[in-house]
C-alpha cells in the first residue's frame, strides 16, 4: 500500500511540474515609425497602416510579419519618404523619417 501511495504522489507531482510551465509567446514583430510629419499617412508594402499622423514626431507602432518591408510616408498623393527595411522575428525596428529624403 505504501508503494502505491508513493507512486501516486510521484506521478501527481510530475504532472504538476509539466503543467505549470507557461509557453512563452514570442514578442510581436514591429516597425516603429518616428518623425513622420503631421497629416502624413504611413504605408507598409503598399497598404495604409495606422492612422494619419496627428502630431509631428509622434511614434506609430505597426505590427508586421518578419521579413523585408517597404515603408512609405504619403502627404496627399505625394510620397515624401521611402525606406526598405528588414525586420527579424520579434524585432522592434525603428524607422526614422528624414523629412524630404529617401533611402
Amino acid at each position: 500500500m505504501k508503494v502505491f501511495v508513493l507512486m501516486t504522489l510521484a506521478c501527481l507531482s510530475a504532472c504538476s511540474w509539466f503543467g505549470s510551465r507557461k509557453q512563452e509567446l514570442p514578442d510581436p514583430t514591429e516597425i516603429i515609425v518616428t518623425g513622420a510629419p503631421a497629416g502624413s499617412i504611413i504605408f507598409v508594402d503598399g497598404s495604409q497602416s495606422g492612422q494619419p499622423t496627428a502630431v509631428s514626431d509622434h511614434p506609430q507602432v505597426l505590427i508586421v510579419t518578419a521579413g523585408v518591408h517597404k515603408v512609405e510616408i504619403h502627404m496627399g498623393d505625394k510620397v515624401v519618404y521611402r525606406e526598405d527595411t528588414y525586420v527579424a522575428p520579434g524585432e522592434h525596428r525603428v524607422v526614422t523619417v528624414l523629412s524630404g529624403l529617401t533611402r
